[in-house]
């Protein structure tokens, strides 16, 4: 059976590893490890996907899309070139060539995978993380959270027992979990975090510092031309990776806008506490996070045994410096802080394949989940009341039920409302699905029916919501994926279909493949197999001009058998 692989879906970048012999290891794409989070579409109407795409951002911002793993979740529709795509649409591209770049690397087709997903990610969030998985060709066979994941990367072939905080700082999101590691077991005690929170938000800081100078300076606003936006947020994202190493960096961009055919340039040398003034306030944001991760796990900062910083943006000194203020210990970072969550996947999936590798997963739920409720109380009748039936951080796979009343005994109908989050009134929390229980059989002894409210939540952090007449059995459910952006079997399909007809960028694996054949038929004698492959080359290259994706497939796997066997 072929590998499962592990992905980090990330905000700003993607990477995807593998467990070979024991040994998890990432999945390079060339010379590189990470795949920037990027699609585009070339002026030729060419799909780009990852560095291709990053590298036309500046040019053509209107056919480039970035950032999407934050509207994941959401109705929100993206315009990419004059079509309308769906978020787990525009992720799917991106998983998609994950997928190649490890069919290449492992020389084998790849169908399943492990994805990962901040540890704050909604129910709706997950839904659309693993349907981007399918839109993709994967058999998302488990979706865990970032933080667990790391946890497994840090604690691998290691045999001390100890707790440990993870603080998980991307692109895009950010969480931190207090984690007990026992004789191999990874358990999260307790998560919380914002998933609107990390790199994307500091380059938007120096964006407005750049905006704000240049307008003062020329009178010229250059937030409504996006190419120039486009430019300034390439600008930011060098200077905050250039000061994490050094105190001052120049920020250069030349002819960003022009005054009667004068052109104007921006560059000003801009510091370190420059940026940490700008930051300060989001970075100490994360403390209330952490305080409140510690005050669920019923833990002080010294009980925490070990701090591991994971994600891109915990290279910033700042974040590290707040981070051991409070925790007043040393920060780990022995596993490069990009990588280990995708190291971790892969650990992931090789124990669910079945692998030799000595760790083991136990996840929790972020939220609180439960149904809106009428309370009575001295007579008092106390609508919009939050009744939880599973309380935040409690380990999952878990089914609970729990017995509801009908306000009246002749009560035939009720609406059941699920919901998470905190708060004591429902309505304050986030709804994530209701359903109708109709023609509830009326009580022989004129006492209100009993309804056993049952919630299912999944590996995956799915729920299924089932209520249940107790005399009769009659059952009314509800798998929550979030209605209004669930994506139906039909509707995956032809997102499918519609990904697949935009073909494959110069670029992209099916190149790297080419260029290996070539290679060879270039080492060989002339003969008839020498023929043979060159008559593949010369199709694929047809069926690649053509976007043909069906013949592209099966010419792609004839030519790895001829290359398998030459070689």
């Amino acid at each position: 059976m072929s590998k499962i692989i592990g992905i980090d879906l990330g905000t700003t970048n993607s990477l995807a590893a593998v467990v070979v012999d024991g040994i998890p290891q990432i999945i390079p794409d060339g010379d590189q490890h990470l795949v920037p989070s990027v699609v585009g579409l070339s002026a030729d109407g060419e799909l780009l996907v990852g560095q291709a795409a990053k590298n036309q951002y500046t040019l053509f911002p209107e056919k480039t899309v970035k950032s999407v793993k934050r509207k994941m979740g959401s109705a929100e529709t993206i315009l990419l070139g004059d079509k309308e795509y769906k978020p787990q649409e525009i992720s799917a591209i991106i998983l998609r060539r994950l997928k190649k770049i490890a069919e290449d690397f492992l020389e084998e087709s790849v169908e399943r995978a492990v994805i990962t997903v901040p540890a704050y990610f909604s129910d709706a969030q997950r839904q659309a993380t693993k349907d981007a998985g399918e839109i993709a060709g994967l058999e998302v066979v488990r979706i865990i959270n970032e933080p667990t994941a790391a946890s497994l990367a840090h604690s691998l072939n290691k045999e001390e027992d100890q707790l440990v905080m993870v603080y998980d700082l991307g692109g895009g999101t950010f969480d931190v979990s207090v984690v007990e590691i026992n004789s191999g077991i990874v358990e999260v005690r307790a998560s919380h975090g914002n998933n609107h929170l990390g790199g994307d938000d500091f380059d938007a800081k120096i964006v407005e510092f750049l905006i704000r100078d240049f307008e003062q300076t020329h009178n010229i606003d250059l937030s409504g031309d996006m190419k120039s936006f486009a430019r300034l947020n390439r600008a930011a994202e060098e200077a905050k990776i250039s000061l994490s190493d050094q105190p001052f960096t120049q920020i250069v961009e030349e002819f960003i806008a022009k005054r009667k055919n004068k052109s104007l340039h921006i560059n000003t040398e801009f510091s370190r506490n420059s940026f940490n003034d700008m930051i300060d306030p989001l970075v100490r944001s994360t403390l209330d996070s952490i305080k409140t991760a510690l005050d669920d796990s019923e833990l002080k900062p010294e009980a925490i045994e070990k701090v591991l910083m994971v994600g891109g943006s915990t290279r910033i000194p700042l974040v590290a410096e707040v981070v051991k203020e409070m925790m007043e210990k040393e920060l780990h970072s022995e596993i490069n802080p990009d990588e280990c969550v995708a190291i971790g996947a892969a650990i992931q999936a090789a124990i669910i394949a079945g692998e030799n590798v000595d760790s083991i997963l136990v996840d929790v739920t972020p939220y609180s989940l439960g149904i809106e409720v009428v309370e009575v109380e001295f007579g008092n009748i106390r609508e919009d009341r939050y009744s939880v039936i599973l309380r935040k951080n409690t380990v999952i796979p878990v089914t609970k039920s729990e017995v509801y009343y009908t306000m009246h005994p002749l009560q035939t109908k009720v609406e059941i409302d699920v919901f998470q989050g905190e708060h004591k009134t429902a309505s304050k929390n986030i709804l994530l699905g209701s359903f109708v229980f109709e023609n509830i059989p009326v009580s022989l002894d004129d006492k209100p029916a009993e309804l056993i409210v049952r919630f299912d939540l999944d590996i995956n952090g799915i729920l299924h919501v089932s209520a249940t007449h107790k005399d009769s059995g009659k059952k009314e459910q509800i798998t929550v994926k979030t209605s209004q952006i669930k994506l139906s079997e039909t509707e995956k399909e032809e997102a499918r279909n519609k990904i697949l007809s935009m073909g494959l960028s110069s670029d992209s694996a099916i190149t790297t493949l080419i260029n290996k054949a070539q290679k060879l038929t270039a080492e060989m004698q002339d003969g008839d197999d020498k023929d043979r492959l060159e008559m593949l080359i010369a199709k694929i290259k047809n069926a690649v001009r053509k976007n043909n994706p069906d013949d592209l497939e099966n010419l792609k796997e004839k030519l790895l058998d001829k290359l398998f066997e030459l070689e």
